[in-house]
């Protein structure tokens, strides 16, 4: 290394197709938290980072190549989701033409699930760093810096080129990090025009400026359809003092009036959650926040205590109408517990998130039923439901493939694609059942005049809404046009939950 610059990416990657850009007015625009835990850690080390979110500010792989060569950074670390693997190796390809001997470092949760594999695919990464990358990432660097035994840098994949065939080699993972406290605040100083250029998906949140925050890491169940290989199963977690003092970090800081937790179990102690509550609750703290729990864990008690210190949404993955797909999922709560807990909530005064999913093995024409039944018959205003994807890392991908790796649809794995088809339902009824079951949710008056009254209540919505129907409208005569002319028109997917 000639110098201590580090350039951090997000890399671009395709969840909506050109000419329909304008469905990012929309979406989830929020900037990668691993990213900004990353560069506040090499900081404290006397590394200068930087960080590119090419995705959220639509950088084509050209773009983020020429910031990357104007910067002249002796690394670049790029966080890999298996979607925008293809992308990333291209963008890293690119990057490699302009500054030939920068050091290419690439982490996330696809590397997490599949790295030996990742690395001899793609020859233009040099080095994987596997789970949590905040002390391998420091001691890689340190190697690299000082002529150091790379060999030592713990939970690191690389090829060893003294063999006539390049050997993948991968070093022992450290033990979990079970003391979250002593991390630094995320790097948000580093983001540019944060946090009013990065917003989730509308009608998302209430109020705005917003921000995430991963107060634990780790899920200690195992639903069949998750891949836990970067964080573990083990549920570690920042004290609840050091949380409320990253919310006030962001909100005297930024001015931010919501908080997006984006921990797999919020709610994964009661005690911890109860400490956080009061904290806020005592301090007068005006902000409002969102998180993730399960319906077999959350009681009456808590859910009145989390109201009254600003929660506003809790997402549950509810999955499926059918206790018998449920079952299949190694889900532990029933729709008896669902349906409890998700009055309970309603009750409490805070917003119930539903996210299902369609397509898992085993799903049938009575199942979708079930789940039409299901959604109709409890308190919610809003769902997201992403298309069954068997990702790498998960139980359920080993048992359809009968192995940890296939890469043939790689580029495909967003949520939006059935790229496994049960055998009662050919993809075609699937694809029909997704959109009839949105529309049935969504087509309820009820949920209408909910939306409605949202909107007055929070008209900043309105204005995205508005500018992407516009967009949307003008699309639409281009297409028409295109038609008559004979051009076939572009089509359009999108991922709406990510």
């Amino acid at each position: 290394m000639d110098n201590n610059k580090v350039v951090l990416i997000t890399p671009p990657y395709e969840r909506i197709a050109k000419g329909y850009e304008y469905v990012k007015h929309i979406t989830n625009a929020s900037p990668s938290l691993g990213l900004l835990h990353l560069a506040a850690e090499i900081r404290e080390f006397g590394y200068e980072p930087s960080i590119i979110e090419s995705d959220i500010f639509d950088l084509t792989i050209d773009e983020v190549a020429n910031q990357v060569a104007e910067s002249r950074p002796a690394v670049v670390g790029i966080t890999l989701f298996t979607v925008g693997v293809w992308c990333a190796a291209e963008m890293a390809a690119k990057i490699k033409e302009r500054l030939p001997h920068i050091v290419i470092v690439v982490g996330g949760p696809h590397i997490s699930s599949m790295g030996p594999e990742t690395m001899e695919r793609f020859r233009v990464f040099d080095y994987a760093i596997i789970g949590e990358g905040e002390e391998p990432f420091v001691a890689l660097l340190d190697a690299l810096r000082d002529g150091g035994d790379i060999n030592s840098v713990p939970a690191l994949i690389y090829r060893d080129e003294s063999e006539i065939t390049a050997k993948i080699v991968q070093t022992p993972r450290l033990a979990i990090n079970k003391d979250l406290d002593r991390l630094p605040m995320p790097a948000w100083d580093l983001l540019p025009d944060f946090p009013h250029a990065y917003r989730p998906a509308v009608y998302d949140f209430p109020r705005q400026p917003v921000a995430s925050i991963a107060a634990s890491r780790g899920c200690p169940f195992h639903c069949k359809f998750c891949d836990t290989s970067t964080f573990g199963a083990s549920v570690r977690a920042y004290s609840p003092q050091r949380v409320f003092e990253i919310m006030q970090h962001l909100q005297n800081n930024y001015g931010i009036k919501h908080i997006l937790f984006v921990d797999d179990l919020f709610t994964a102690s009661k005690k911890r959650t109860t400490e956080l509550c009061n904290l806020i609750i005592d301090s007068g703290m005006d902000i409002t926040w969102s998180c993730a729990s399960r319906t077999d864990v959350i009681k009456p008690e808590t859910l009145a205590l989390m109201k009254k210190a600003g929660c506003w949404e809790i997402s549950f993955g509810l999955e499926s109408g059918s206790n018998d797909l449920l079952q299949k999922m190694d889900k532990a709560a029933s729709l008896d517990k669902s349906i409890q807990a998700l009055q309970w909530t309603h009750e409490a005064g805070i917003r119930s998130k539903g996210l299902f999913m369609l397509g898992y093995p085993g799903e049938n024409h009575e199942t979708i039923a079930q789940t039409k039944a299901f959604l109709k018959q409890v308190p919610l205003t809003i769902m997201h439901l992403t298309k069954f994807t068997p990702y790498p890392g998960s139980p359920i991908y080993r048992d359809l493939y009968g192995t940890n790796i296939r890469d043939d649809h790689w580029e495909k794995m967003n949520g939006m694609n059935f790229l496994w088809t049960p055998e009662a339902l050919t993809q075609e009824e699937l694809n029909s059942n997704y959109r009839k079951i949105i529309m049935s949710f969504y087509q309820q008056p009820r949920i209408s005049w909910y939306y409605t009254k949202f909107t007055f209540k929070y008209p900043q919505h309105f204005l995205r809404l508005l500018k992407f129907l516009l967009l949307m409208l003008k699309s639409q005569l281009r297409d028409r046009l295109a038609k008559l002319r004979g051009n076939k028109p572009q089509q359009t997917y999108v991922n709406l939950d990510s």
